[in-house]
């Protein structure tokens, strides 16, 4: 899996997804102005599997590095969970983009997978014995917030967490 972060074509091919990456605080919009603003994103194969965990870690490592420890095992549960999803029941590449908000103690993870496929994501709801068709509901029960959004001719399936104070 190529990291675009600092490739000119990986810049554009996050603009056509309607994302920008920057690490830091420039971007457009208000909030993607907003002093504290933390970006990553990572462009992802179709049917690459082994980039879940890449995914994964590069997710841990960006949340150790921006001092946001917990929401670190959460966010890379469902993080996880969003990717394989993409991957699985799609037949086309992804975006993975996470943005970190806010100072001080009260800062919000928002993550989104986006692909584009137009078919809509459902929660299911498997019997005791499926191997399968779990990962919403964790997203569901995990989350303190998380939806679907149309983008262009695809969707975009998002969660947030927001760090608790001590």
């Amino acid at each position: 899996m190529r990291d675009w972060t600092n490739d000119p074509m990986g810049i554009h091919l996050v603009k056509m997804f309607d994302a920008y990456w920057t690490g830091t605080s420039r971007g457009v919009g208000r909030e993607m102005d907003a002093p504290g603003v933390r970006r990553l994103h990572r462009y992802v194969q179709r049917a690459d599997l082994k980039a879940v965990a890449d995914v994964r870690r590069m997710l841990r490592d960006a949340l150790l590095q921006w001092g946001a420890e917990e929401l670190t095992e959460t966010a890379e549960l469902l993080t996880s969970e969003l990717v394989t999803n993409a991957l699985v029941h799609t037949d086309d590449d992804a975006l993975f983009v996470a943005v970190l908000t806010g100072e001080g103690p009260a800062r919000r993870l928002r993550v989104e997978v986006r692909d584009d496929t137009p078919h809509r994501a459902y929660l299911r709801h498997p019997d005791g014995f499926a191997v399968s068709g779990r990962g919403l509901l964790l997203v569901q029960s995990l989350a303190d917030a998380w939806g679907t959004r149309a983008h262009g001719g695809g969707k975009a399936i998002w969660f947030e967490l927001t760090e608790r104070p001590d």
